[in-house]
């Protein structure tokens, strides 16, 4: 009875986590090396990493994408895509992409010259499904070299960690006056049962 029970806190751990993960904002320190619009194509698997219906013309199988090029501090490149989230979820509230696109374009900047900048950004970048993360706000940085304390991503995290200890005492609680009376009376009963049937009782 322990192993099914830790095999499946374990995986519910692992969703969890992987969708804070995905949701939480993160910031990468790059500069930006230019700005583009493409038309993307949308299947059954990458479809649900995009804008939902909430958010315009979502919902079509294809459509026009704004991407973000940028390299990283680490010299590794990345791209952004940069899409309104509308009012669904992740709920960022972002409605301003056109804006975003043009703060972009007007940092980009040269490896010769170089102008850092704090993208702030949600979601992954998988080349295997089309996917990119969605920038939601840029701002410039002094360098490559800059710390950024994830402050909202740290106020969340210890707000889901207070809810989580709360469910868990409410639980015990629960359980101390429900469940283990309940499983009590009927080890009685059960153990009276056995008795009976074998004569004893």
């Amino acid at each position: 009875m322990r192993w099914p029970r830790i095999i499946f806190l374990a995986t519910l751990a692992l969703i969890f986590g992987a969708l804070l993960h995905y949701t939480l904002p993160q910031r990468d320190i790059a500069r930006i090396t230019g700005t583009e619009i493409i038309r993307q194509d949308f299947s059954g698997l990458n479809r649900i990493f995009y804008a939902q219906g909430d958010s315009g013309n979502a919902q079509t199988e294809s459509r026009d994408l704004r991407l973000i090029n940028a390299v990283l501090a680490s010299g590794a490149v990345m791209v952004y895509r940069n899409e309104d989230t509308g009012f669904g979820w992740p709920p960022y509230f972002k409605l301003d992409s056109a804006d975003l696109h043009a703060e972009a374009a007007n940092l980009t900047s040269t490896g010769a010259d170089p102008q850092w900048v704090a993208i702030t950004h949600y979601g992954w970048r998988s080349r295997l499904l089309t996917t990119y993360p969605n920038a939601i706000g840029i701002h410039p940085v002094a360098g490559p070299d800059v710390t950024l304390v994830p402050w909202l991503a740290l106020v969340i995290l210890l707000g889901l960690a207070v809810l989580a200890f709360m469910a868990w005492r409410i639980w015990e609680r629960f359980e101390d006056r429900v469940i283990d009376p309940l499983r009590d009376r009927a080890a009685v009963t059960w153990a009276k049962l056995r008795d009976r049937a074998s004569g004893r009782g």
